[in-house]
């Protein structure tokens, strides 16, 4: 980011601050209902996610590393705002008032390529080292590789001696996943939309969240109940996924507006870091 003084950073746009912590259920809102003005588009593109994921367990069963199948769920979340790039274009589109077609979903791409590549590399990155936690955790607690998907259920989930992995893999999957909600929040959508850099998008990001933490925090429970009630359904991601990808184009346009404001905790007026109107 630029700047214009010591410590103040000029953004190249308006960060809203929000006080309506019920913001998610609208965002949600406004995400079913792109979902079924575009049903085909966002099914088409939902239903990949289910086969990948579908075509990532048989693998890792039939290589008998089926306790693996948890974890990589749980990244899963990592990869997915750089994975729905498309489904922004096609929100896009509907915002607009124009038809919206499968083949819209890969032009999305094309839009700020290289900054949303090094996005893509960072997630993968950040994805790579949970896989990389989660055996070092296993070898930890099993001293061994990664036992069968039977095993790991009665040796871990319904066993006492098991709590400490789970408790120990749940907290460190938790900031994962705080850490990549709060780089990405906005950052991702901010990229495609707007001739923005990676660097700059993520700090918007960041400072996003923080001028709606109440708001943000909200958001970010609803986004892990919803993903987690679709790998559970397995199906389910057909939809949930769409849909989170359509509320999260509608936050982006919630939050972040036209304009350049500075930002900074001590030097900066605190009036002059966001637009603190209640929207």
């Amino acid at each position: 980011m630029p700047t214009s003084a010591p410590g103040i950073y000029r953004l190249p746009v308006t960060i809203r601050k929000t006080t309506d912590v019920d913001r998610s259920g609208r965002w949600l809102a406004q995400g079913w209902r792109d979902f079924r003005a575009a049903p085909g588009v966002s099914l088409t593109y939902g239903a990949a996610f289910v086969l990948i994921g579908l075509a990532i367990t048989v693998g890792v069963a039939a290589a008998g590393l089926g306790s693996l199948i948890l974890p990589l769920a749980g990244g899963f979340a990592i990869l997915g705002p750089i994975l729905v790039v498309g489904l922004y274009d096609v929100a896009r589109r509907l915002e607009a008032g124009l038809p919206a077609t499968f083949a819209d979903c890969f032009h999305a791409f094309g839009r700020s390529a290289g900054q949303l590549a090094a996005m893509g590399v960072v997630l993968l990155l950040a994805y790579l080292v949970w896989v990389r936690v989660a055996l070092l955790l296993f070898a930890i607690f099993f001293s061994d590789q990664p036992p069968p998907l039977d095993r790991f259920v009665q040796d871990v989930v319904f066993s006492l001696d098991g709590a400490p992995l789970l408790i120990l893999g749940s907290l460190i999957g938790a900031g994962f996943a705080a850490t990549v909600f709060a780089i990405t929040a906005v950052s991702i959508p901010l990229i495609y939309d707007r001739p923005v850099d990676s660097i700059s998008a993520v700090g918007i990001s960041l400072l996003t969240v923080r001028e709606n933490f109440r708001v943000m925090a909200g958001w970010a429970a609803s986004i892990a109940v919803l993903v987690f009630a679709g790998l559970c359904t397995v199906v389910g991601l057909a939809v949930v996924m769409p849909v989170l990808a359509f509320a999260t184009w509608h936050a982006y346009r919630d939050l972040i507006a036209d304009g350049a404001v500075y930002a900074d905790d001590a030097l900066a007026p605190r009036e002059a870091s966001v637009d603190a109107a209640s929207v």
